[in-house]
């Protein structure tokens, strides 16, 4: 009994001195509201790679079974981690938070590292490893949104187009749980891969992603942009673009904006006046309430 006792002591303080260093190594935790539970650099995928890894932020003043918004940081698909766009979006961060809604920001694999559709066989995997492990986390795995800046725009809006498409090549070999997205916010995804500025030259991070300049390969930039899963059964979006964005037109919000209204998927397209690619224009405490407004009434 008394080796049963040190056993589960030491167990405890290692769950306790683990937790206090993700808290601790945490560069983004402070912009979430004091209390806010963390539960950080959870694998979930059967593997050691760090860029299969989430963070699951928890409100703490509720109980049950919380909403929640997956978070996908942007980068090119070739930079970043899931604490990236974090920086200049606190206050909808912490809107979240105080209104109930749980936050799971998810790493996945560079362009860099495996082409398309790598990338977004990660992101289904995590979502789908989040639904798996709902109860454990005091996740609501029937409400789900997506929410994607830049490339992760791109990838949250491919996500969300695609889950009714069930296409078998967006998913790895493990067998994936079955969920249903109830909203999109996308900030400033590309969502035409043929149209981007950069599509004729084999350097452009596009090219990157598909391991061919989509000129050259119109097929994979068809398979990869959001755009081709576009149909009736698609969840509602809120689109967010800088009016001066310089590295992703806006007319790919646009084009966007202008397929989901023509199928009769509900969508509200805002461009930001003067904003350029991302940054604090896009986290005023009205564009903030927009947020919260539309994921309340969905989730």
């Amino acid at each position: 009994m008394k080796n049963s006792t040190q056993s589960l002591l030491i167990l405890l303080l290692c769950f306790l001195t683990i937790n206090a260093f993700s808290q601790s190594s945490n560069p983004v935790l402070k912009l979430y509201p004091e209390g806010t539970i963390l539960h950080g650099n959870i694998p979930y995928q059967n593997d050691t790679l760090k860029k299969h890894q989430l963070d699951i932020y928890l409100p703490s003043h509720a109980t049950g079974k919380f909403p929640f918004v997956v978070f996908i940081h942007g980068g090119g698909w070739l930079v970043n981690d899931k604490y990236a766009d974090m920086s200049y979006m606190g206050n909808t961060l912490s809107a979240l938070i105080n209104n109930g809604i749980a936050v799971a920001s998810i790493d996945y694999r560079w362009a860099s590292q495996a082409k398309f559709p790598a990338l977004i066989q990660d992101c289904n995997q995590a979502v789908s490893f989040l639904c798996t492990n709902a109860s454990k986390y005091n996740l609501d795995k029937n409400r789900i949104a997506l929410m994607g800046f830049s490339a992760g725009g791109h990838l949250a809006t491919l996500q969300g187009l695609a889950n009714n498409n069930k296409v078998s090549a967006f998913f790895n070999a493990y067998k994936p749980e079955v969920f249903h997205f109830n909203a999109v916010v996308d900030y400033y995804g590309p969502v035409d891969l043929i149209s981007m500025p950069g599509s004729e030259n084999p350097f452009a991070a596009e090219s990157v992603l598909l391991g061919a300049s989509p000129i050259s390969r119109p097929d994979l930039a068809k398979a990869a942009s959001p755009v081709t899963y576009v149909d009736k059964n698609d969840p509602p979006f809120l689109i967010f673009h800088g009016e001066k964005d310089e590295s992703v037109p806006n007319r790919q919000s646009k084009l966007m904006h202008g397929w989901l209204k023509a199928v009769g998927v509900e969508s509200e397209l805002i461009i930001v006046p003067n904003a350029p690619h991302y940054g604090k224009m896009f986290d005023t405490e009205a564009y903030s309430k927009k947020v919260i407004d539309f994921l309340k009434r969905k989730l």
